[in-house]
C-alpha cells in the first residue's frame, strides 16, 4: 500500500513535533507500506521569509521572492529526513528538482505540468520513506516556482495521482473540515465526509483546511483524501465524489478576509467596456471574484469587483496603465471587506436558502454589499469588521451546529 502524508507548517511548529511527526510516518513504514511524506516550511517560516523580502524592495521581483521562500520547504524536509534517521528509519528528501517536480512558468501561482516519478519510485524500491518540498515546483528554465498560498496540499494530492496511491492525507492543526472555521464559531461541527464540489467551493471561499487546486485536482483524477489532525488520533473528514451521509441543506459557512474591492468610476456605458477592462487583467495574470456593474447614469457607469489583497496594487498599477484605453473618471480601493459565504449541494433541491441568510444577517444589522450565486453556493460581501459576527449569525441560522 502507498501512503501520502502531507503536513503543514503548525504541524512542524517544534522540534517536538517535527519528532512526533516522524514517529506518526514511521507507523505505516513498519506496517510494510510505501510512504511518501509532502511538507509545508516550518512553522511561520514563509512569512518570516517574505517579510525580510519586503524590508529590502516595496516591489521584490516574483523569480527572487520564489527562489527565497522555497527554502522554507527544504529546511523542513531534510529535518525530518534526519528525525527519521535518528530514529532509524531510513528516509530520504527530495527537493522540487530531485523530485521530477515540473511546473508552468508562473512565479507565485504555478501550476503542475508533469511529474516524473522515477526518481521517488526508485527510493521507494529502495525502502525509504521519501520526503519530498510541497509548494513548489520547477519551470522550463528550470527555475524554482511556487504554487501558491497552501500549494503544498496540491503537491501532495498531484504525486497521490501520478503514484497512484491507495491514500492522502492531509495533516493540519484541525480534526478535520467543519460546517465553520471552529475559532470563530465555538458550536462549528466536524463532517464525517463532504463531497469534492462543496469542498472547492468552501477552499476557494476562504475555508483554509484544503488548497482550492488541490481539491480541483483530486475530483479530476479521483484522489479520495483524507484531512485530520497530527495532533491526535481522531477520525478526520473524508473529502470524495459521492457522499454516504444524509445531505445536509448547508455543509458549511465560509469567510474570506483577505480580499479587497476596486470601484473603477465613471466608465463610458457603451458596449465592450467590461471586455476592455477584465482583459486587461486576464493578460497581466490577476483574478477577479465578484463583479458588480451599476445602472447606467449620464452615460457613465460603474464597476466595482474583488480579488486577493495581495493583487491589490498590482491591478490597480494596470488599471492606471490602462486609463487612455478605459477612460475611466476615477479608482477607488476599499480594504475593509470580508466575503461570507454558505455552500452546499442540498441549496439545490431545497428554496428560500438565500431568503434565510439575507434574513440572519438583516436581523444582526449587518449590511449586503455585492452578492454572487450558483447552484451550490450563496456568496455576499460584508464590512470586514461585522465578519466574524456575521459567520456566527449565518451559521446559527442553518442550524449547523452539533
Amino acid at each position: 500500500m502507498l501512503v501520502i502524508k502531507k503536513f503543514g507548517g503548525s504541524s512542524l511548529a517544534t522540534p517536538a513535533r517535527i519528532i512526533a511527526v516522524a514517529r506518526r510516518c514511521a507507523e505505516d513504514y513498519q506496517k510494510g507500506d510505501d510512504v511518501v511524506v509532502v511538507l509545508s516550511a516550518i512553522g511561520q517560516a514563509t512569512d518570516d521569509l517574505l517579510s525580510l523580502a519586503r524590508q529590502v524592495s516595496d516591489r521584490p521581483p516574483k523569480r527572487e521572492v520564489d527562489m527565497l521562500i522555497s527554502t522554507g520547504e527544504q529546511v523542513a524536509a531534510a529535518v525530518m529526513a534526519i528525525a527519521m534517521s535518528a530514529q532509524g528509519i531510513r528516509a530520504v528528501s527530495l527537493n522540487a528538482f530531485q523530485a521530477g517536480l515540473r511546473t508552468s512558468g508562473s512565479y507565485g501561482n504555478a501550476r503542475f505540468r508533469k511529474i516524473d516519478t522515477e526518481r521517488i519510485r526508485h527510493e521507494l524500491d529502495d525502502r525509504k520513506i521519501v520526503i519530498v518540498t510541497g509548494f513548489q515546483g520547477i519551470n522550463k528554465y528550470n527555475d524554482l516556482t511556487t504554487l501558491g498560498r497552501g500549494g503544498s496540499d496540491t503537491t501532495a494530492v498531484a504525486l497521490a495521482a501520478a503514484l497512484h496511491a491507495d491514500a492522502c492525507e492531509i495533516y493540519t492543526d484541525v480534526d478535520g473540515v467543519y460546517t465553520a472555521d471552529p475559532r470563530i464559531c465555538p458550536t462549528a461541527r466536524k463532517l464525517p465526509e463532504i463531497s469534492y464540489d462543496e469542498m472547492l467551493d468552501l477552499a476557494s471561499l476562504g475555508a483554509s483546511v484544503l488548497h482550492n487546486r488541490a481539491v480541483e485536482m483530486a475530483k479530476k483524477y479521483d484522489v479520495s483524501l483524507v484531512v485530520r489532525s497530527s495532533m491526535n488520533r481522531n477520525e478526520g473528514t473524508v473529502v470524495r465524489e459521492v457522499t454516504g451521509v444524509e445531505r445536509m441543506l448547508i455543509s458549511g459557512v465560509a469567510l474570506d478576509k483577505n480580499i479587497d474591492r476596486i470601484t473603477v468610476i465613471g466608465l463610458k456605458d457603451e458596449p465592450g467596456v467590461a471586455f476592455r477592462l477584465f482583459s486587461i487583467f486576464a493578460k497581466g495574470g490577476v483574478n477577479i471574484d465578484l463583479i458588480l456593474q451599476s445602472s447606467g447614469h449620464d452615460g457613465l457607469k460603474d464597476i466595482s469587483f474583488t480579488l486577493a489583497d495581495e493583487d491589490a496594487d498590482e491591478a490597480l498599477a494596470l488599471l492606471e496603465k490602462s486609463r487612455p484605453r478605459l477612460r475611466y473618471r476615477e479608482l477607488d480601493l476599499d480594504r475593509g471587506v470580508a466575503k461570507l459565504s454558505v455552500v452546499g449541494v442540498g441549496m439545490m433541491s431545497n428554496p428560500g436558502v438565500a431568503a434565510r441568510m439575507f434574513e440572519a444577517l438583516y436581523n444582526e444589522g449587518v449590511n449586503i454589499q455585492m452578492i454572487s450565486t450558483s447552484e451550490i453556493r450563496i456568496t455576499v460581501l460584508v464590512d470586514e469588521r461585522e465578519g466574524e459576527h456575521a459567520v456566527r449569525a449565518v451559521h446559527d441560522a442553518f442550524e449547523l451546529s452539533e
